[in-house]
């Protein structure tokens, strides 16, 4: 038997100096509250969200479970998994239970470790980018956006209402790229996003697809964007009158909201959305509220939701096999279910996006967008470009 004992730490902490860039490395901060992972005590590789949360259940009801009178009512204390779901419905679907966790909330602080495990405590992390050089990936320019031409096509024939096309570029660095530092970047430049790591996939999501807490479920929904040189308030008033985010906004809630309602008690779906400001972007956005059913998981939801329509389009299969034809990229991850899981089924779950790949020396970025009727490719291709560029700084970029 497992055993796994969560104790107090004195907060606060800053969580990614936590991490252990010589270990496996996972993570899930926002505004500096979160958890992190070092190395591994558990895990797989699964087929799908059901054979995964099926392996979290038996494995944890196993466990000896030891956690300070304090933090018994803390999601994020005692065993948690980390996830990491594939965009296409066939695998790997990754589930990472680290050897120690580290995690803050709320003006608390705690370690939580499996059996012998041991931690030495927060790190200095480097403060120099690794210089990563990017090439083009799948599709140049002309290629990319004759494929959303080719989309508009189908769509103003009636074939489908939104399909979201993604485009990748691929680096390499001098030499190995710390993780760890990547991180740091991200959650400096980005705090009010989900900064996320598990087995190498690195980004900061604006986008929650689905949190569950004590039956509660969230899900906070973007589509359309706007980026530019105009002051914020002009910016954001051109985002909330436009038609085509508005139509491209509205197809994303609507597949949230149907996914889940056979999954709900009860559900409130706002009428109209507000405008998110990132440092580089504005999205439209709505957040989704409802009471899940009893013995819902949040892994569950996840999978009944993905994908929505801000990341594959609708309707779903003529958007899916779209994205097949005309991208010519394997998304892997990008674009899927990413968080973590307690041993309540209650956990968040983001989508992956503002994200790469980082395996040594390389790194695969991805970013998408949303196409319909009144869709502009060229407009399209600077909005790839504005979401590239969170991993770009983070990579430390060069021409």
């Amino acid at each position: 038997m497992h055993t796994v004992s969560t104790t107090p730490l004195a907060a606060p902490l800053d969580l990614i100096a936590c991490l252990d860039p010589a270990q496996a490395v996972t993570c899930w901060v926002r505004h500096g509250q979160g958890a992190i992972g070092v190395g591994r005590a558990l895990g797989g590789t699964f087929g799908s969200a059901a054979e995964a949360g099926a392996w979290w259940r038996d494995m944890v009801a196993g466990v000896d479970v030891r956690v300070t009178a304090d933090l018994v009512d803390e999601p994020l204390a005692g065993p948690v998994a980390f996830v990491s779901f594939p965009f296409a419905p066939t695998g790997p679907y990754e589930v990472v239970v680290p050897s120690v966790v580290v995690g803050q909330r709320g003006g608390r602080a705690w370690v939580t470790t499996w059996d012998d495990a041991t931690w030495d405590g927060p790190r200095v992390v480097a403060t120099e980018p690794p210089g990563v050089r990017f090439t083009t990936g799948s599709l140049g320019r002309a290629d990319w956006t004759g494929a959303v031409r080719t989309a508009l096509t189908r769509i103003r024939a009636g074939e489908l209402d939104k399909v979201v096309l993604a485009r990748d570029e691929v680096g390499e660095a001098a030499g190995h790229i710390d993780i760890q530092a990547v991180l740091a970047r991200l959650a400096a430049a980005y705090p009010q996003t989900w900064t996320f790591g598990v087995q190498g996939l690195v980004g900061a999501s604006p986008e929650l697809l689905v949190r569950q807490d004590r039956g509660l479920i969230t899900s906070r929904v973007l589509a359309g964007t706007i980026h530019g040189s105009e002051v914020a308030v002009d910016l954001a008033a051109a985002l909330s009158s436009s038609s085509k985010d508005l139509a491209e906004h509205e197809y994303a809630v609507a597949s949230v909201a149907d996914a889940l309602r056979g999954h709900v008690s009860s559900l409130h779906v706002p009428e109209v959305p507000f405008v998110l400001q990132l440092p580089n972007v504005m999205h439209l956005a709505t957040d989704i509220t409802g009471a899940a059913r009893p013995g819902a998981t949040v892994l569950e939801l996840a999978a009944a939701i993905h994908p929505s329509a801000a990341v594959c389009g609708t309707p779903t299969e003529h958007a899916r096999a779209l994205i097949t034809e005309l991208e010519h990229l394997d998304r892997g991850r990008y674009a899927g279910p990413v968080g973590w899981i307690n041993t309540h089924g209650d956990g968040e779950i983001a989508l992956a996006l503002r994200c790469g790949l980082i395996e040594g020396r390389g790194a695969r970025i991805f970013a998408g967008c949303g196409i319909v009727a009144d869709s502009d490719p060229e407009s399209e291709w600077a909005e790839t470009e504005a979401k590239l560029l969170p991993m770009i700084e983070a990579l430390g970029a060069t021409a």
